[in-house]
Parts: C-alpha cells; sequence; structure tokens
C-alpha cells in the first residue's frame, strides 16, 4: 500500500509552470481544494496528512531544488519507517510523449536528477513512479527544455491529461494500489 506521495519540482516563481514541476502542476490539479490542506514545514520539504480515496497517505512536496529530492524523500522514509515500495515518486518524463502518463513500479531513471537522488537516499528504484510525459527536446538541450514554461498549445492539453491521470490513480488507490497491476498507461487522443 502506498503510505507516501512525493511530487517533484523546483522551488522559486521562475519554474512555476515548467516542464520540470509537472509533479507540482499535477498536485495542485489532483488536490480538491488546495486552500483547505495544512502544509507542515519539515524534512527540508512542505508535508501532509491526507487520503487518496479512503487510505491514508502522506503528501510530500520537496523544497529542495530537483538534483536534492533524495534529501526530503530519505528522511520521511526514516522517519515514518516507510518501506520504498509504500512510496510514489510524482515526475516530469522526457522520454513519454506529451499527452501521456504512466504508472509503473521501478524502472531506469532516464536520467531525471531527482530520482537520481531519491535512489541514493533509498538504495533501490523500487518505488511507484508516475511518469508524466513532457516529450523530448527537438533543437534545445535538455536542461533549458524542462526548465521552460509549456508551449500554449501544450498548457490547453495538460489539465486533461491531469484529469484523466487523476482518475487512474483513484481507482488504483481503491484497489489496494497493486504492483502487479502496473503498469498502466494513460494517453489523450492526439
Amino acid at each position: 500500500m502506498i503510505r507516501l506521495i512525493v511530487f517533484l519540482g523546483n522551488k522559486g516563481p521562475q519554474y512555476a509552470r515548467t516542464r520540470h514541476n509537472s509533479g507540482w502542476m499535477f498536485l495542485d490539479s489532483f488536490i480538491e481544494f488546495p486552500g483547505a490542506i495544512t502544509w507542515q514545514e519539515k524534512f527540508n520539504a512542505l508535508w501532509t496528512r491526507t487520503s487518496v480515496g479512503n487510505v491514508p497517505c502522506i503528501f510530500l512536496k520537496p523544497m529542495t531544488y530537483m538534483n536534492e529530492s533524495g534529501k526530503s524523500v530519505g528522511a520521511v522514509a526514516r522517519y515514518f519507517s516507510l518501506q520504498p515500495e509504500e512510496i510514489l515518486i510524482v515526475h516530469d518524463d522526457i522520454e513519454m510523449p506529451l499527452k501521456s502518463a504512466k504508472l509503473q513500479f521501478g524502472g531506469g531513471l532516464g536520467g531525471h536528477n531527482g530520482l537520481k537522488s531519491i535512489k541514493d537516499a533509498l538504495g533501490t528504484t523500487d518505488f511507484v513512479r508516475l511518469r508524466i510525459g513532457v516529450g523530448r527536446p527537438v533543437r534545445e538541450d535538455v536542461a533549458s527544455y524542462v526548465l521552460a514554461r509549456f508551449a500554449t498549445m501544450e498548457e490547453a492539453v495538460i489539465p486533461l491529461l491531469f484529469d484523466e491521470v487523476g482518475k487512474i490513480l483513484e481507482q488504483w488507490f481503491e484497489q489496494g494500489c497493486p504492483v502487479e497491476s502496473l503498469p498502466i498507461q494513460v494517453a489523450l487522443p492526439s
């Protein structure tokens, strides 16, 4: 059972609606009444106890930069005695096309520095991931691409994707978060 959901992003207004902040953007769309949640500061992060469906869990929003996300995740995992398989990481993924997402257990890190930091902190990649596709850059370098805002046309489809992903995530939680049912993919029509 998932007990911790980590939403990856970078702090600071300059990163607010960038591809690399897809995890935080999903969090904002996933919480039905954002103002109703009381966040606490600890673990170099904002965290709160909440639930997905009827399943109690912790939401964690690391306040480190992306490449140091493992500091927060490791601290929370130790504090609450969590096993890696009880952790779900929500993050952007350039290896997946825009308008797609995938819920999976384990897998490669694809050069994602936030995931590398989490792997280092937990000692394994045996955690669940919600990969939000942001597409691969055609001309620009990866760092510039993920730190740039979505194009206007892309921003229009992101809420639709997040809505579908939220439904899938809630259904998966209602079923008891069975890792043997993974991967689960979501793709909006082109």
